[in-house]
């Protein structure tokens, strides 16, 4: 998995997450530093530095932050630092040059690569082909005990659940089942026969699920994350609800608020027009 990170706390986080991730799946980790030379020089750095300087420097800190990790957990990284102009361009590539099934990193990073970690997440997110998790401030401790499944009306919606199994099953996960209230007949029957599919899968994958129904669907991102947040939740899982944009691929209104306001920490699945796979790549 790839962690792009800005040696901030949120990044620290984000490793910590990654970290235990891989020990759970016995999977390598890549940790990204990537510098912008536009301002990052002149913002971090002496108005003198050159890019082989800031390069030294950053591959400095990755290799320390190697070795703690080879000493306390016995995990190889690979360190790698790159230049860019599109962070979150150059993130989602080296993701696909390095074959990396998944991308780990933290948002609202407090240092000066805060780019990293802000507003590119989401681009991050519209971007890659494979699943993201983003992390604030809730630290792994025990796993992803209690994930939280919002399900919609869409087909899509239920090429999350190979994903939740996988996890639910090496972190003996319960699985929260949410969706909302149809009036509408035929959506009615739609959404539940949606819930139905969803819960003979984990049911005959030995997973553990609940079931609610939110009262507000309107308000839907809001009670998602207030549910979350009351049953102490580990991780939300969400399609990333990829929409046509002017200039580039958006996610959409849901996701982009889950995202945006949830502290628990999300798991973003890009919806395919294949299907849902029969077969899911370890974490």
């Amino acid at each position: 998995m790839l962690v792009p990170t800005d040696f901030s706390e949120v990044a620290d986080l984000a490793l910590e997450h990654a970290i235990m991730i891989a020990k759970t799946f016995d999977n390598d980790i890549a940790l990204m530093a990537i510098y912008d030379t536009g301002n990052l020089i002149t913002s971090i750095f002496s108005k003198n530095a050159t890019e082989e300087m800031v390069e030294k420097s950053l591959q400095t800190k990755l290799d320390q932050i190697k070795n703690e990790v080879k000493a306390k957990h016995n995990i190889d990284i690979t360190t790698v630092v790159r230049s860019a102009h599109s962070i979150y361009k150059t993130i989602v590539e080296t993701a696909e040059e390095l074959n990396c099934d998944s991308i780990v990193m933290g948002t609202h990073g407090a240092s000066g690569l805060k780019k990293i970690m802000g507003s590119n997440a989401q681009r991050v997110i519209s971007q890659a082909d494979v699943p993201v998790i983003v992390i604030k401030e809730k630290h792994f401790g025990d796993g992803y005990k209690n994930i939280v499944f919002p399900i919609d009306l869409s087909f899509e919606t239920r090429q999350k659940v190979k994903w939740a199994i996988h996890l639910a099953q090496k972190f003996n996960s319960t699985i929260h089942i949410l969706s909302f209230r149809e009036d509408d007949e035929f959506l009615g029957h739609k959404i539940n026969a949606n819930i139905n599919n969803v819960e003979a899968q984990f049911r005959d994958a030995g997973v553990q699920f609940t079931s609610y129904f939110l009262s507000d669907k309107a308000g839907l991102a809001k009670e998602t994350i207030n549910y979350a947040e009351n049953i102490n939740a580990d991780l939300i899982m969400i399609m990333t609800q990829q929409d046509e944009g002017l200039s580039e691929i958006i996610i959409g209104s849901y996701a982009q608020q889950i995202v945006n306001n949830a502290t628990t920490p999300v798991m973003t699945v890009t919806p395919t027009t294949k299907g849902i796979t029969e077969v899911v790549r370890a974490l």
